[in-house]
C-alpha cells in the first residue's frame, strides 16, 4: 500500500537535503492526503508543498504539471486498492466465495476511507486516465478481479466468461459504493447495510458452480 506522508517524511533527508526520489515520493504522498481530505477540486500544489515541508517551486523539478501529480495520485489509488483486495482474498483463502465477497466489501471501505482520492481516479480526466501509470495499475487492480474469479470457476467447474463476470461485479460493487458515498440510500433504504448486499449479490453474479 502507497505510504503516508508521514512515513515518507521520515524516510526523507532534512529540507533542502532531499534526494531525487525522497521529494518526489514526499510530494505524493502530500498531494494523496490532501485529495484524499478535500477532493481534487480543492486541491492546490502549494498547500501540498507545505505539508511536504518544501518550497512551492520544488513540485517543477519532479512533475511537468499538476495533471502529471494528479496522475502519480491516481495510479497510487488504484495500487492502495490492490493491495487491500489482495489483503482480503488472503484472509479468506484465494479463489474463494468468500474472498471475492471480501475483495467487493473491501472496495467499499477503500470508497468510504479514501474518498478524496476514489472520485480521482473514477473522475474521468483525459489528463489523468491516459496517464501509463494509471492504465497499468487500473489493470492490474481489475486483473486481480478477474484472476480470483478464473481460480474459482475452475475450482468449481464453471465454464464463465470471467473477465464478463468481472465487469457485472465491478460495476455493482463500484455503484453501491458511490451510492453509499453520496448518501443516496438514506433517502430511501436508511437501514441498508450494503456489505450484506454485496455479500447476497456476489454468488448470484458469479453463478451456479457446476
Amino acid at each position: 500500500m502507497a505510504m503516508t506522508t508521514e512515513e515518507l517524511q521520515e524516510t526523507a533527508a532534512p529540507k533542502g537535503k532531499y534526494h531525487h526520489g525522497d521529494l518526489r515520493q514526499t510530494l505524493i504522498a502530500a498531494c494523496y492526503d490532501i485529495i484524499n481530505e478535500r477532493g481534487a477540486d480543492a486541491f492546490s500544489l502549494a498547500d501540498a508543498c507545505r505539508l511536504a515541508n518544501v518550497s512551492t517551486a520544488a513540485p517543477y523539478r519532479h512533475f511537468k504539471d499538476r495533471d502529471e501529480i494528479l496522475a502519480e495520485v491516481t495510479a497510487r489509488g488504484f495500487e492502495a486498492m490492490t493491495a487491500r483486495a489482495v489483503e482480503a482474498v488472503e484472509a479468506q483463502g484465494e479463489g474463494t466465495l468468500e474472498g471475492i465477497v471480501a475483495m467487493g466489501q473491501a472496495y467499499v471501505d477503500f470508497a468510504l476511507s479514501e474518498g478524496g482520492v476514489f472520485r480521482l481516479m473514477f473522475g474521468g480526466a483525459p489528463a489523468l486516465q491516459d496517464s501509463e501509470p494509471v492504465i497499468e495499475l487500473g489493470n492490474n487492480c481489475f486483473g486481480y478481479l478477474i484472476q480470483q474469479i478464473t481460480i474459482y470457476c475452475m475450482a468449481h467447474g464453471m465454464e464463465q466468461d470471467a473477465g464478463a463476470v468481472a465487469v457485472k461485479m465491478w460495476t455493482f460493487v463500484h455503484g453501491a459504493s458511490a451510492l453509499l458515498m453520496d448518501d443516496k440510500y438514506e433517502k430511501v433504504t436508511p437501514d441498508l447495510d450494503v456489505k450484506a448486499m454485496i455479500a447476497d449479490a456476489i454468488p448470484m453474479l458469479l453463478g451456479k458452480p457446476g
